[in-house]
């Protein structure tokens, strides 16, 4: 019952959060990879000891003087690689890129892996992912709205599915005002992973919200069998209670294992693995904090109504 009777702390505290993120968003926005804005992703394995991290950065700084490589990304890969993001190139200026990286030459080196994406495939890219989490919400609502058909007092069932989607709409957004942070400060950027880690995050969180308020529903058909005239706020809080650490087990569990992925697995999936840890650590906050409480301040409402 602590939970929903101090639903407002909560609410500030969530509402601190998402304004922050917003502000972000609009004020620095989201540093694109080049899945969405179009550009180049070129990896160097070094055959023998890879050079000190200074050599290739001035050598690199000096190329970008010579060639206009915009807002590119130099980053290690593994002990014996380097990538480089970058605006599109041409064959030759790759070759450029190469051999400043062998440092003309004088270091043996061998192309590993060229990716380009052009800007028009990356918008592509860009409105399909807006229209993937678009559906996902709108399949969910209409998942909820069914499945809670016959639970109609004192909170309607399509409630239900719209207390949900605002649940949703907050485990969606702070992840992406972290990245936007991350991207303002640390160069982060987001990509096709970054969308599907958002995707993940949906269905997680979603899961863990059906799962409360399943409960509910079965709480408020024992009450109304027994006759014992419980009031919303008071089975809604021992909802909460009853379901409370299997919801924490099952995402500690979660974060632990994508704990090991960020520490120990490849660099490619490290902002992956970022993202997943902040969204199931902010959805089962919200399963368990707002997406319920929401329940009994709509059911407050309609009493004043």
């Amino acid at each position: 019952m602590f939970i929903i009777k101090n639903r407002r702390i909560f609410y500030i505290f969530s509402a601190i959060l998402i304004l922050t993120s917003i502000a972000s968003l609009f004020v620095w926005g989201l540093e694109l990879g080049i899945d969405f804005k179009g550009g180049s992703v070129i990896e160097i394995r070094y055959v023998d000891a890879r050079p000190d991290a200074t050599v290739i950065q001035n050598n690199i700084s000096a190329l970008a003087k010579s060639i206009d490589l915009g807002a590119y990304v130099l980053q290690s890969v593994g002990d014996t690689d380097y990538s480089i993001k970058t605006r599109l190139v041409s064959d030759q200026e790759r070759q450029q890129i190469e051999s400043a990286f062998s440092n003309n030459g004088f270091i043996k080196t061998e192309l590993k892996k060229v990716n380009s994406i052009g800007p028009l495939i990356g918008k592509e890219a860009a409105q399909k992912a807006i229209i993937s989490i678009i559906l996902v919400i709108l399949c969910i609502v209409l998942f909820i709205t069914f499945a809670f058909r016959k639970v109609s007092k004192p909170v309607q069932s399509w409630k239900y599915g719209l207390m949900a989607i605002v649940a949703l709409a907050h485990d969606v957004i702070i992840p992406t005002g972290v990245f936007s942070i991350l991207g303002h400060f640390k160069g982060y950027e987001v990509d096709t992973l970054f969308v599907t880690a958002l995707l993940v995050i949906l269905g997680f969180s979603i899961h863990d919200t059906i799962v409360v308020y399943d409960r509910i529903r079965e709480n408020l058909s024992v009450s109304l069998k027994e006759n014992n005239k419980k009031d919303f706020e008071t089975i809604v809080g021992e909802s909460v209670k009853q379901t409370f650490v299997r919801s924490i087990n099952t995402s500690m569990t979660t974060i632990l294992a994508l704990f090991v992925l960020y520490f120990l697995g490849p660099e490619a999936t490290r902002h992956f693995s970022l993202a997943l840890i902040i969204g199931v650590a902010i959805g089962t906050y919200s399963s368990i904090f707002i997406a319920s409480a929401l329940l009994v301040t709509i059911e407050k409402f309609q009493k004043k109504a």
